[in-house]
């Protein structure tokens, strides 16, 4: 049972025993047909907001938990009241304006449509820079840094931390293509995001990515994408091999941990006990089961991304925190309304049997360019920088923040535009 439990560290899932292929089943594109960049607004009918309320209106609801915590899910209080807002208040016509006030295009790579934003910014000599969602995130989730990032003077920074934003949606994400074959893992989209760069006419570059954005920003370092100068990670695979093998086992933390290291392999010990990541363990096991559940009941759907431990508290009673109520009903009206429960889950599947966080496995040890990390203090676990330096050679910045977690950009906007203009300022 312990091993069904470490999805963090090592997803070990039923049928995981073959090794997903490191080369991308099928070659990038590069046809003139399939180059072009279309211009792209979002614009979902209104009867499928009608159809939402409606079924929003006739949730059938379970009893109430038998715990006075949230280990069995959010309690049935908090979901109703959340449930009601989203029925009556909510507004998703908001949330679409504020999606296509940024500008928004769609390309063809590899037979699937691939959505993304760019943003230039006004200032001369802006650093391009590729950002990669996670799940149960989206571009909602960078929408906050996209103004600190692109327009630092109004931000306490100056002219020259200036960034040109590209923002992609990933495949089966969305409004992006859903893939309809396999192949679709993180060296896959790496492959394609350098693409996509080429495609803007960008000949030098920097990537950004936590949750899934991270082994996709990674694999990109790995494969030395062209014109890439550096990545910056706050999900970073640094557990060693032996604390691997040790939290797999069961058995006793090895030896000469220091007391930062303990602290750490303690926590994953105690993350992994409750169960936490079980969200990720049933969609990289059966992805397509997952769809049908939770693309029939948008509350089943809500109350599902909310076992994510990123998410778990956003339920709304801190109306000033960031992100608000409204911006977590953004994004899960956005997989709702774009049927994209099976298709974002994918990306479990194809990642199965392959670690999500162990340095070797990651093949850290491959990436040929500069590294930047920062660590949060509510991330799913905290990397020490002892092993960051050991997993990444080319590590050149390391920096642990005081706010923020798994969602940081979300979270803690502009303490995280901060750390970006840091981590690549040796870059520029």
């Amino acid at each position: 049972m312990f091993k069904l439990l470490i999805a963090i560290v090592v997803l070990a899932l039923p049928d995981a025993q073959t090794t997903p292929p490191k080369e991308p089943l099928v070659a990038i594109s590069t046809t003139a047909a399939s180059t072009a960049i279309r211009a792209f607004k979002a614009r979902v009918p209104d009867a499928a907001l009608s159809d939402l309320k409606r079924r929003l209106a006739t949730t059938r609801w379970p009893e109430k938990e038998t715990v006075a915590d949230q280990s069995q899910g959010v309690p049935l209080d908090k979901m109703q009241a959340l449930v009601k807002h989203w029925g009556k208040d909510y507004d998703w016509r908001k949330a679409e304006a504020k999606f296509n006030a940024i500008p928004q295009y769609v390309t063809t790579i590899d037979g699937v449509d691939i959505q993304f934003a760019h943003i230039k910014s006004k200032e001369r000599n802006a650093l391009p820079l590729i950002m990669t969602h996670g799940w149960p995130g989206s571009i909602f989730e960078l929408m906050k840094v996209v103004d600190p990032l692109t327009n630092p003077t109004a931000h306490g920074g100056r002219a020259e931390d200036a960034f040109d934003l590209v923002l992609p949606t990933m495949p089966g994400f969305g409004f992006s293509g859903k893939p309809t074959g396999t192949g679709w893992d993180p060296d896959h989209i790496a492959r394609a995001w350098a693409e996509l760069m080429k495609r803007l006419g960008y000949t030098s570059y920097v990537a950004q990515g936590g949750d899934w954005g991270s082994p996709i920003a990674s694999a990109m370092g790995r494969q030395r994408a062209p014109g890439l100068l550096g990545i910056h990670i706050n999900l970073p695979s640094t557990v060693p091999a032996n604390v691997t093998s040790a939290l797999l086992s069961g058995g006793a933390p090895p030896k000469g941990l220091t007391d930062k290291e303990r602290a750490v392999y303690d926590a994953l010990v105690a993350y992994n006990k409750r169960g936490t990541s079980a969200y990720a363990v049933m969609m990289g096991a059966r992805p397509q089961g997952i769809g049908y559940a939770l693309m029939d009941s948008p509350v089943g759907f809500a109350a599902f991304v909310l076992l994510h431990p990123g998410f778990a508290d956003w339920t709304g009673e801190n109306p000033e925190t960031s992100p608000t109520r409204d911006d977590v009903l953004d994004d899960i009206a956005f997989y709702w309304l774009t049927n994209s429960a099976a298709s974002s889950a994918r990306i479990y599947w194809e990642n199965r049997g392959m670690p999500l966080l162990n340095a070797a496995a990651a093949r850290t040890n491959e990436i040929g360019v500069p590294v930047a990390i920062t660590v949060f203090p509510h991330e799913v676990y905290r990397s020490p920088e002892t092993w960051a330096r050991s997993a990444y050679p080319t590590l050149t910045y390391f920096h642990e923040v005081d706010k923020g977690g798994h969602f940081a950009a979300w979270e803690q906007p502009e303490l995280f535009s901060s750390e970006i203009r840091a981590a690549f300022k040796p870059l520029r």
